[in-house]
C-alpha cells in the first residue's frame, strides 16, 4: 500500500501566510516555486508520493516531476478545475486501496474525498508537517 499526498496548491498558497504575502508581490511564481520546493522535501522523505494541483490554462493537462524528483506537479486544463482533478485522483487511488491524504481548505474538496475514502487536512496542519 502506498501513501499519496495530494495538495491543492493555491488552497495552501493561499492558507499558508508567508506564501500568501509572496504571491501579492511583484513576483508571485516565487510562492508556488517556494510550495513545491516544501512539498518535495516530504516526498523524498519517502514514506509519501506527494501530488500538488494547480489550475492550468492550457488545452492539455500539463505535469511536471515525477517519482524521481520527489514530487508530481499538475497543471488542470482550460476547462478543467484543480479541485476535480483532486477529487479523481483521491477517488482512484483510494478505490485501489491506497491510503490517500488530501490538503486544502476547500471544504467541498474535503467532503468529496472523504467519501471516497481518502483522509482530509487542513492546510494549517500541512503547515506543520512543512
Amino acid at each position: 500500500m502506498e501513501q499519496l499526498l495530494i495538495v491543492d496548491g493555491h488552497s495552501a498558497i493561499f492558507g499558508i501566510e508567508a506564501l500568501r504575502e509572496l504571491h501579492h508581490g511583484p513576483k508571485r511564481h516565487i510562492a508556488r516555486h517556494e510550495l513545491i520546493k516544501a512539498l518535495r522535501a516530504i516526498g523524498d522523505r519517502g514514506e509519501w508520493k506527494v501530488v500538488v494541483v494547480f489550475d492550468g490554462r492550457q488545452t492539455e493537462r500539463n505535469y511536471e516531476g515525477g517519482a524521481e524528483d520527489g514530487i508530481l506537479v499538475i497543471y488542470s486544463k482550460a476547462r478543467e478545475t484543480a479541485d476535480a482533478v483532486i477529487e479523481r485522483l483521491a477517488a482512484r487511488f483510494s478505490e485501489k486501496g491506497d491510503r490517500v491524504m488530501v490538503a486544502t481548505n476547500d471544504g467541498m474538496i474535503l467532503l468529496t474525498a472523504t467519501t471516497f475514502g481518502a483522509e482530509g487536512m487542513r492546510i494549517e496542519a500541512l503547515e506543520e508537517w512543512l
